[in-house]
């Protein structure tokens, strides 16, 4: 039986969809069941599922960050230094200047906004490209997290930080860690955001043609500026978290954190929304760099398996979302071009002279 070429074509666009929207989704359920019957009685855990979730909560959360200006086409390569320097700012002012938990909590994160809006000035006023820009104000904040620990860890004294501070990661609801509320806290909010909101249509419209956004009327300088500031916050709530976590102020401890952010946030634009970033991708990627990371730990792999595992997965993730973009414009050329080749539909002139 022959298969008419408009349903070979539907069929072959149906197929085409699922794979790009799920095919994420699917190899992390994959991978899973995978290292469980491969290692039966350590992975398919309560224990190992809640380490996950807990051990992966601030990298999802600074993934999702990343997420906010990679809307815009604008890249944010300063979110490992400001986790740094935001768990440091935490740590200094609890132990060093007794100030109460929650307020230096809520200055360091509303500090993050404010750093994150200072990266979208500069992007966007002083037209410097967000690769240099924000590594240039990344190293900036490098150097004043240095010069606030001096170089050397800020330990709690004898007493120990509140427990009601270390109970912001270490508590569980549920029977799962709190980290991972957190997680989809803030997927949910940057969801709403991007997907129902003007605000999020107007960050896609500008990071898919900046010049057609100017044209129809969006300030494409002061919503790029909104990104980063976004992107700020989450950075200075992931710093919180990391300071509850860690419970020392280590200045070298956020950078190890920046590569596995734009994983996630990278192979996340490639799902769920395939071609643009999005909250929901960017949580699926993040499952799937978990579970394997977890497995292949488990499975008893040297310490330089994690940075190879997430640089391979970076250029995987950058290769297929070039091939989604492509593969867009390929499909909008051919939709075009049958436009074109159809004879019009205009009604024929029946009139006789």
């Amino acid at each position: 039986m022959t298969i008419p070429p408009s349903l070979r074509s539907l069929l072959d666009r149906l197929h085409g969809h699922l794979l790009g929207t799920y095919g994420l989704l699917a190899l992390a359920a994959l991978l899973f069941l995978v290292f469980s019957l491969t290692l039966p009685n350590t992975f398919p855990t309560q224990d190992n599922i809640s380490s996950i979730l807990s051990n992966q909560s601030i990298p999802a959360i600074l993934a999702l960050g990343a997420t906010i200006p990679i809307a815009t086409g604008k890249f944010d390569l300063s979110i490992g230094y400001g986790l740094g320097l935001a768990h440091v700012m935490v740590m200094q002012l609890i132990v060093d200047e007794s100030w109460p938990w929650p307020l230096a909590c809520l200055v360091v994160v509303c500090g993050g906004a404010v750093v994150g809006a200072l990266n979208g000035v500069i992007v966007e006023f002083g037209q410097i490209d967000s690769f240099i820009a924000t590594l240039g104000t990344g190293s900036i904040m490098y150097a004043f997290t240095g010069w606030i620990t001096d170089g050397a860890r800020i330990v709690p004294g004898p007493n120990g930080l509140p427990v009601s501070f270390t109970d912001l990661y270490d508590s569980r609801f549920l029977g799962l860690p709190v980290p991972a509320y957190y997680v989809l806290t803030v997927a949910a909010v940057l969801w709403l955001v991007l997907e129902r909101l003007p605000l999020g249509r107007y960050l896609y419209v500008i990071g898919s043609n900046p010049r057609t956004a100017g044209i129809i009327g969006i300030p494409t300088r002061t919503y790029s500026v909104y990104a980063f500031a976004g992107s700020g916050l989450v950075v200075g709530f992931a710093g919180v978290l990391l300071a509850a976590q860690q419970q020392t102020g280590n200045p070298s401890v956020g950078l190890d954190y920046l590569l596995p952010a734009f994983v996630g946030a990278l192979l996340g634009s490639t799902t769920i929304k395939p071609g643009r970033a999005n909250a929901l991708g960017t949580v699926v990627a993040v499952a799937v760099l978990a579970i394997g990371l977890a497995g292949i730990g488990q499975l008893g792999a040297q310490f330089w398996a994690t940075p190879l595992f997430n640089g391979g997965t970076l250029l995987i993730a950058v290769g297929l979302a070039g091939y989604s973009a492509r593969r867009r414009l390929r499909g909008g050329a051919t939709t075009t071009r049958r436009s074109l080749a159809e004879p019009s539909a205009a009604p024929a002139n029946d009139s006789h002279p």
